[in-house]
């Protein structure tokens, strides 16, 4: 039996999206200034435990405009980990610098602190963490490096919405932080982002640069070259609505990674587990195969049975644009390699849950 044959799960978590949109549509503000606006980012940045958030029209321009307001360009260096989504390396190319790629720890697939300081050099501006999956990075380390090296730390939380280490929400231990709305993400939309800062003068740079450089008290008086990089308010009134449900969200967020967790059980396969200190938002719930030929006939195996899966990011050191100087990162090539992330969608139902593992144990040999 496939997916395609169960009924879908239809989830109790009507919200207020249509009303909203209405309501934008009939006010006739939809571009870039609305009531929706200023209420998604005073409500993201409450959610997040930030003083400051602006909403940007999509993920990969929220990384860009971080770089600028901290002012790194050309001749700068950014060290990134390798296992990540390429928009973290693009961002830093895209303002001039240079990214670093560094490896991965095997226990929780995050940034490895060691190797980003075997990493650190004169040229080094910043540190860019990403809270893969959901999972958290060791803030702690990082924030140690960072202050050491007299180094900004910039992050990426675009999969990480509800994601906390020790307790407070990632996006507060940095200078700066982004986050997406993608269709994929754990509250969308459809494009857009978020810049988070605990800082008032990178707010106020960020603002200014999101909206192609127009000066504060001076009307049509631009003072930088900027770029439109606006939400509209007829997004954020999606946006709203949707963060209005995310404790729902996150909720079913997990109860599709216990799930599997349960279902796999005894399985030889390694679920992307949350460490003592972290809460997991599962974004995605990824496993790892016990080698790369493995992942490729399971992946197979699955889509015969109409599932669709993905493979976890393949490192962005070995992209042909990143390749052009040999590296090694083993941790993220093994992940790379060997990881396979599974239907993550929040409404999965018990009953697709069962088909999905159910072909996963037949492939190994496992009776249903």
């Amino acid at each position: 039996m496939s997916a395609y044959e169960i009924p879908v799960y239809k989830p109790d978590l009507s919200g207020q999206e249509r009303a909203y949109v209405l309501d934008c549509l009939e006010s006739t503000w939809i571009s870039g200034k609305g009531t929706y606006l200023t209420g998604f980012e005073t409500a993201f940045a409450a959610f997040a435990g930030a003083k400051f958030a602006t909403a940007v029209c999509n993920g990969t321009v929220a990384l860009h405009l971080a770089l600028v307001a901290l002012g790194i360009g050309p001749g700068d260096e950014v060290i990134v980990p390798t296992l990540t989504y390429v928009a973290s390396a693009n961002a830093i190319v895209q303002v001039g610098a240079s990214p670093v790629f560094v490896d991965s720890l095997p226990d929780t697939w995050q940034i490895d602190p060691d190797d980003v300081i075997r990493k650190i050099s004169p040229r080094t501006r910043a540190i860019m963490v990403v809270h893969l999956y959901g999972h958290p990075c060791n803030m702690d380390a990082i924030v140690q490096i960072a202050r050491k090296h007299g180094v900004f730390v910039i992050e990426d939380c675009a999969e990480a919405l509800g994601t906390k280490y020790n307790g407070r929400h990632v996006g507060t231990f940095g200078d700066i932080a982004t986050f997406s709305f993608f269709g994929n993400k754990t509250i969308t939309t459809g494009e857009g982002g978020m810049v988070v800062t605990n800082d008032a003068t990178l707010s106020d740079r960020a603002i200014r640069f999101k909206g192609q450089g127009l000066a504060v008290h001076r009307e049509y008086w631009h003072d930088v070259v900027g770029y439109n990089y606006r939400m509209t308010n007829l997004c954020a009134a999606i946006g709203l609505a949707q963060l209005e449900r995310i404790d729902a969200f996150l909720a079913a967020k997990r109860r599709v990674a216990d799930g599997y967790t349960a279902r796999l059980k005894g399985l030889p396969v390694e679920i992307h587990r949350e460490a003592p200190d972290a809460t997991h938002s599962y974004w995605m719930v990824s496993v790892l195969t016990r080698t790369a030929e493995e992942r490729d006939l399971l992946r197979k195996a699955l889509s015969v049975g109409k599932i669709e899966t993905r493979p976890v990011f393949y490192p962005v050191h070995t992209m042909p644009m990143y390749a052009t100087r040999f590296q090694r990162h083993p941790v993220a090539e093994d992940i790379g390699w060997r990881g396979v992330t599974l239907p993550s969608w929040p409404g999965l139902s018990d009953l697709q849950l069962d088909a999905i593992c159910e072909i996963i144990g037949t492939f190994y040999g496992r009776s249903a």
